[in-house]
């Protein structure tokens, strides 16, 4: 099998400096992030807030569900590239994340972005009993309820709908034998879900943290 290349901090900064650039208030964003230490972590990688970017923009995507907001960056990322009739929706709990999101959002003159705050299962039932259909669901939330999002995510998408999921890589360590801790056995349960299940095509992307596309048939 032909060796991929190791995707070294300096490669990946010479990637993101080689492409689109960002706005200001994305830049913003990931400013404020560094301050709050560890949980930066729970921000999107900027190259996967390219692809989805681009991915947007050159599919016929108008409707956007995010399950897991933390403070914007992936959710402005994404509205930037929806059509002037397109519209997201945004799923978190967490009010003080979500408060400090829709600054960034107001200051970057975004008017197409909704806030659900509460917890999401909640919100996700909801949309599907109101029948909302979407043509992108993007989750990156809490690991324990990964398959239980995906399973209410394929609800809410029609045929040829995709879903596309962060951190399936879990920082490589589901591929390291020796690593059985709970999270890495969560995203390696979660995998394999994805991988048997018929009603959809996927792939894994090597982008960030690991992206799973999945394209409902």
């Amino acid at each position: 099998m032909p060796k991929s290349l190791d995707l070294t901090d300096n490669l990946e900064k010479y990637i993101v400096d080689h492409s689109e650039d960002l706005t200001d208030i994305q830049k913003e964003i990931l400013d404020y992030n560094l301050s709050l230490g560890d949980q930066k972590k729970l921000q999107i990688s900027i190259s996967q807030a390219q692809f989805l970017q681009t991915l947007i923009k050159i599919s016929d995507i108008k409707k956007v569900l995010e399950i897991g907001s933390f403070t914007g960056f992936s959710a402005l990322s994404m509205a930037l590239s929806l059509p002037d009739d397109g519209s997201l929706i945004s799923l978190d709990k967490n009010s003080e994340f979500s408060k400090k999101a829709k600054t960034f959002y107001d200051k970057a003159n975004i008017n197409k972005i909704t806030q659900i705050i509460k917890p999401a299962l909640e919100s996700l039932k909801e949309l599907e009993n109101s029948k909302q259909k979407f043509d992108l669901v993007f989750i990156d939330a809490d690991k324990e309820n990964y398959v239980n999002y995906y399973e209410k995510s394929i609800e809410l998408i029609d045929k040829n709908g995709l879903i596309i999921i962060d951190n399936v890589l879990w920082h490589g360590e589901v591929a390291d034998k020796s690593k059985n801790d709970k999270f890495t056995k969560i995203i390696r349960d979660f995998n394999k879900h994805i991988k048997d299940d018929n009603r959809v095509t996927k792939n894994i992307l090597p982008i960030g943290d690991g992206l799973t596309i999945c394209i409902k048939k």
